[in-house]
């Protein structure tokens, strides 16, 4: 079953850890953004460049994904609407997204997106670290070892 990773904010360690499983393990991986990705030639690894615009890119993915996909993304409505498709969601820190937690996970980007416009919450998430990277490769290495 094919991967497919919502680009644009994919961390550079992610899509080296995703290129590298996609040619060792022959999984079709599909890196979806509206500028150029950089990834290394291998039949098994493509790019999608889709027109400049909100949410174009997300489109694209849910539109070409299926049942049984993967989909890699840091933005909660699209990890919702593959997970309605039943694709299996992973962020790059390699948290899950599921039916069971995809609900609170909106309800806290809605909240966190009010006190941002507000001016009460300024700041993102923590830098990206080891750990992080370290999770992500072994969810992934569950999900392709099913």
């Amino acid at each position: 079953m094919p991967i497919w990773v919502d680009a644009d904010a994919c961390p550079g360690p992610i899509r080296d850890i995703l290129c590298r499983a996609a040619t060792r393990r022959g999984v079709e991986t599909t890196f979806v953004a509206n500028q150029p990705i950089p990834v290394p030639p291998s039949r098994w690894i493509t790019t999608r460049q889709v027109p400049q615009g909100f949410d174009k890119a997300d489109d694209d993915i849910v539109d070409r994904m299926n049942h049984g996909d993967l989909v890699v993304t840091q933005d909660i409505p699209l990890a919702s609407e593959a997970i309605e498709k039943g694709a299996f969601v992973l962020n790059p820190r390699g948290e899950a997204f599921t039916r069971e937690n995809i609900r609170q996970r909106l309800a806290m980007r809605d909240m966190m997106e009010e006190l941002r416009g507000a001016g009460q919450v300024t700041g993102g998430p923590p830098p990206f670290s080891q750990t992080d990277r370290k999770a992500f490769a072994d969810q992934l290495d569950r999900w392709l070892q099913r």
